[in-house]
């Protein structure tokens, strides 16, 4: 053979050193360590979160209502002088006029909140609006029909909030 031919063998690659693994395990140790710590980091902002969320939907329960209560502290103030004219004057027909003023102020406050009133008088009895405290024989209305009210119903929007306190007609008993 020629020598110029002949190269060396490559050298063939020894064991990893001792120090090789070793190297390769602390890193992964440290690159789990960050993750572990990133990880709890996120947690603790979740958590965070939460309680800050929590916090928040308290207060805006706490005073979901300002808008409504300003509103009638203003009502509240005419029912105060409502009351002194009445303790101070003998006309009874100003005081009547005063305490229908105010119930038309608080009604518009009502209104401006989403809540109506309704009046039953004459409509089928409906169990979901109506509130039947009394049956009431008539020839002259149809069972069922509302007679009287007693108090008005009330409305959130489409929501009942106080049903109205009825009178229902009934058919006179046959037997009777």
């Amino acid at each position: 053979m020629d020598e110029a031919n002949v190269r060396d063998p490559e050298p063939i690659e020894s064991a990893p050193s001792a120090e090789g693994p070793t190297s390769a395990v602390e890193e992964l140790r440290r690159q789990v360590e960050e993750k572990q710590d990133r990880l709890l980091r996120a947690l603790a902002e979740v958590e965070n979160v939460k309680r800050r969320t929590q916090r928040e939907r308290e207060e805006y329960v706490r005073y979901a209502n300002e808008s409504l209560l300003r509103d009638l502290i203003p009502v509240l103030d005419n029912l105060d002088r409502a009351l002194e004219a009445a303790r101070t004057t003998g006309d009874a027909s100003a005081v009547v006029g005063g305490v229908e003023l105010i119930q038309r102020e608080l009604l518009k406050v009502l209104e401006r909140a989403g809540v109506t009133r309704y009046s039953a008088l004459g409509q089928p009895f409906d169990p979901t609006r109506h509130e039947a405290i009394a049956r009431v024989v008539s020839l002259d209305a149809k069972p069922g029909t509302v007679l009287g009210e007693t108090l008005p119903g009330y409305m959130l929007h489409n929501r009942v909030l106080r049903a109205a306190l009825v009178s229902v007609a009934a058919a006179p008993d046959e037997d009777a």
